[in-house]
């Protein structure tokens, strides 16, 4: 079992499609260690464990804890942290907070959201030995409109000239978000790191969803995601017949039961 590196993504770059999901826990961190090559530990899992309505309010130290569970118990892929709202403000506040996370949890990786912007940042810390992914299109940590972007002019030239400074920063790779398949495919086209599209058309050099929505354990369903499981039912199948038996008394059976 070889290991995935930093080196082996940017080599796939234009020829081995790459393969991306969220983790945030042992098990699934195992599993999707089998098949990914990135798994990230995304501030999704304020959304999807917590029940908080945006990525935004999901604190630095609960994700520490499950990105080091998920490094523990993935020992193929390459893991990701997505550094949580506010913790990047400036360069010295995100060495501080990068250093700290790379240091409890062992990840590979950071990734931070914006372009332009944050370009210096990158920088500041690329250079500080903390390997950077970056993040365009749709920002969920800062957008208050959750659309598609890229459809008229501004946006589109905003989007592909936020690629082009994140990718001469020194990142090793960005996610393109929610952005219109002909912009996919040009930024991929002509940016140096692999993209990896959600919502962003198959023209990017890998793909990534969010486990949960895509085994149907959220009630999220985006028109990017396709539901490759519907877990919910089966889960609440499990849990009804497992109420009916105690109701019952038909569990334990004899074999759950010590003599």
């Amino acid at each position: 079992m070889k290991k995935i590196t930093i080196k082996k993504i940017l080599k796939n770059k234009n020829k081995k499609p790459i393969i991306c999901l969220t983790a945030y826990s042992k098990k699934i961190a195992q599993i999707a260690d089998k098949y990914c090559d990135i798994i990230l530990v995304g501030d999704s899992l304020g959304m999807v464990l917590y029940g908080a309505k945006t990525t935004r309010e999901i604190k630095i130290e609960t994700m520490m804890l499950h990105a080091k569970t998920v490094k523990e118990n993935a020992k193929r892929s390459l893991v990701i942290f997505d550094m949580p709202y506010k913790t990047y403000t400036n360069k010295f506040i995100a060495y501080k907070n990068a250093k700290k996370v790379m240091k409890t949890t062992k990840c590979d990786a950071i990734k931070l959201e914006g372009g332009k912007e944050i370009k210096n940042i990158i920088k500041y810390l690329v250079n500080r030995k903390i390997p950077v992914m970056g993040h365009i299109g749709l920002l969920p940590q800062t957008s208050t409109n959750f659309k598609v972007k890229g459809k008229n002019f501004l946006q589109k030239n905003k989007i592909i000239n936020d690629a082009k400074e994140i990718s001469t920063a020194g990142i090793f790779a960005m996610v393109v978000e929610c952005v219109i398949e002909s912009l996919a495919k040009k930024i991929t086209k002509i940016v140096n790191v692999p993209t990896i599209g959600i919502g962003a058309s198959r023209f990017c050099d890998g793909q990534i969803l969010v486990t949960d929505d895509m085994l149907g354990l959220t009630d999220c369903s985006p028109r990017f995601v396709k539901r490759y499981k519907n877990l919910s039912k089966e889960v609440e199948a499990g849990i009804k017949n497992y109420a009916h038996d105690v109701k019952t008394r038909k569990f334990p059976f004899t074999k759950n039961v010590y003599k």
